[in-house]
């Protein structure tokens, strides 16, 4: 299959049932998006695919063929720090790190499309995105205050 990742073409062989995640960390060395539920429960593998976030984990591989996918490393600048991680280190939102590549991807893209989001817009971007260590409050700061 040939698709772009983070503005630069691939091509792969994908084999069977194996999902855009598996994809992204084993064939192509991407290790950003974590590997946690594999359920689309938790977040932790949260990528834009054709501009849209979705759970790497639940997407077939084979359905991403011409698709053009961005991870956390093709949202990260090449110097420096998207301002989403920059405000998490700030406020503390980003502790133990599993979740914060796929929270970082989703405020990214909510804050591209929305530049002055409410706590309401940032709780519902957030929605799908797990994180057990730090009680949101800091992430929904950061969010806000990357604005």
């Amino acid at each position: 299959m040939k698709f772009e990742v983070n503005g630069k073409p691939v091509e792969v062989e994908v084999e069977g049932p194996e999902s855009l995640l598996r994809v992204l960390r084993d064939d192509l060395g991407l290790y950003g998006s974590k590997d946690a539920c594999e359920q689309g429960e938790c977040g932790a593998c949260t990528v834009l695919m054709d501009g849209a976030p979705v759970c790497s984990c639940l997407v077939m591989a084979a359905d991403a063929d011409g698709a053009r996918v961005v991870t956390v490393e093709g949202i990260t600048p090449e110097v420096g720090l998207h301002p989403v991680q920059e405000a998490l280190l700030e406020t503390g939102g980003a502790q133990c790190g599993y979740c914060t590549p796929g929270i970082v991807v989703s405020a990214a893209h909510l804050l591209e499309h929305n530049p002055d989001p409410t706590e309401e817009d940032v709780r519902e971007a957030l929605a799908g995105n797990v994180c057990r260590c730090t009680g949101y409050g800091s992430i929904i700061r950061a969010v806000m205050g990357a604005t």
